[in-house]
């Protein structure tokens, strides 16, 4: 089978990239898709992180274990399209670059048959040029989703009123 997919830059402008994949492709072969169709020049590190239905990230496959051996991490070479997307889980997030934080929306968009005389990956459509730097992002965390009980009142440079021993070291 060919998964077939929108790759969207998260951008004001639209900027996005259809790329076809044979279902045992791994997301490696899938990151080389992407950085070659948006001309990057794949000297960055990236990520994929499966997403639900609002685009909430969740489990990262990374490109390297940087993980020291504290926990398992999966890895973009050993996970194959067919692994991590279906009909019912069909949205991915990739983050290229992360001190730029490229990032990109990444859906299924239909699972074909493999057409005869076809290579794959085959990037079937192009839209937009990619702008010279990363679009900013803004990080807001939702009140209190921690769930820390952080005070707004709080005076952080009154240390008087903290309970903590300040010699605690």
């Amino acid at each position: 089978m060919v998964y077939r997919f929108r790759i969207i830059l998260e951008a004001e402008d639209d900027v996005f990239r259809d790329i076809e994949l044979l279902e045992e492709s791994t997301l490696e072969d899938f990151h080389n898709s992407i950085i070659n169709a948006f001309g990057f020049d794949g000297n960055e590190m990236a990520s994929f992180y499966i997403s639900d239905d609002e685009w909430n990230q969740g489990e990262e496959i990374s490109q390297f274990d940087l993980s020291e051996g504290m926990d398992s991490v999966r890895l973009m070479n050993e996970t194959t399209l067919d692994s991590v997307v279906s009909k019912s889980q069909t949205k991915l997030i990739y983050v290229y670059d992360f001190l730029s934080m490229w990032t990109f929306l990444i859906e299924l968009a239909e699972i074909a048959e493999i057409e005869e005389g076809r290579d794959y990956p085959n990037l079937m459509f192009v839209h937009g040029q990619i702008p010279t730097e990363a679009p900013d992002k803004e990080f807001v965390a939702e009140k209190d989703e921690f769930g820390d009980g952080y005070d707004e009142d709080l005076d952080i440079d009154d240390y008087d009123d903290l309970s903590f021993d300040e010699n605690w070291n």
